[in-house]
C-alpha cells in the first residue's frame, strides 16, 4: 500500500471515527384529513400554533384520518405526543382538558422518552413545584396525574391514556 493511499485510508477512518451518531427521525406531525392508525382512534393531538387540535376517527370508506376537533371545551382520556410539548390544564382551572387519575404513556417506537411535568393547586394562588418524570426509552410510563391538576406538560412520541 503506498503512503497516499494509506494516508487517505486513516483519513477515512477518523472522519467515521469522529462523526456524529445519526439522530433518531422525529415523528411526523399529524395534519388534518392526514391518516392516523387505529390504535390512535379517539385521540386527541395539538399542532404546533397551539390552537388547533385534532382527533384520530374512522371515517366510512376512508380509513382512520386526524380530523380538526372543534369542541370549544377539549377534554379527552387520550393524547398523542409527536415531538412538542404539549400543555394541558386540569382540574385546577377552569375548563380542565385532562383528568387526574392513574395515567400510562405509551412510546411510539422503541428509542421514545415519555416524560411528564405536572403542577398542583396547593392553595388559593399557590402551585407546587413542577413534578417530572422520564420513562425508559421504549417502555411505558405509568404515573398518577395528581388532584387539582394546574398544568400538565406531556413529551416524546407518546400516547397518553388514562387508565381508571
Amino acid at each position: 500500500m503506498t503512503h497516499r493511499t494509506a494516508l487517505a485510508a486513516a483519513a477515512v477512518t477518523a472522519v467515521a471515527l469522529t462523526a456524529p451518531a445519526v439522530a433518531h427521525a422525529q415523528p411526523a406531525q399529524p395534519q388534518p384529513a392526514g391518516q392516523c392508525s387505529e390504535n390512535l382512534s379517539g385521540a386527541l393531538t395539538q399542532l404546533p400554533d397551539l390552537r388547533t387540535l385534532l382527533e384520530c376517527r374512522a371515517l366510512p370508506g376512508l380509513g382512520y384520518q386526524w380530523q380538526v376537533f372543534d369542541s370549544p371545551y377539549p377534554n379527552s382520556d387520550r393524547w398523542l405526543t409527536y415531538g412538542p410539548t404539549v400543555t394541558l390544564h386540569g382540574e385546577g382551572q377552569r375548563n380542565r382538558e385532562i383528568n387526574s387519575g392513574q395515567w400510562t404513556a405509551y412510546p411510539q417506537d422503541g428509542e421514545t422518552r415519555c416524560t411528564v411535568s405536572q403542577v398542583a393547586v396547593v392553595s388559593a394562588g399557590e402551585v407546587s413545584p413542577p413534578q417530572l418524570v422520564t420513562g425508559e426509552p421504549g417502555q411505558p410510563l405509568k404515573f398518577t396525574a395528581v388532584p387539582l391538576l394546574f398544568t400538565i406538560e406531556m413529551s416524546g412520541n407518546c400516547l397518553w391514556q388514562r387508565e381508571d
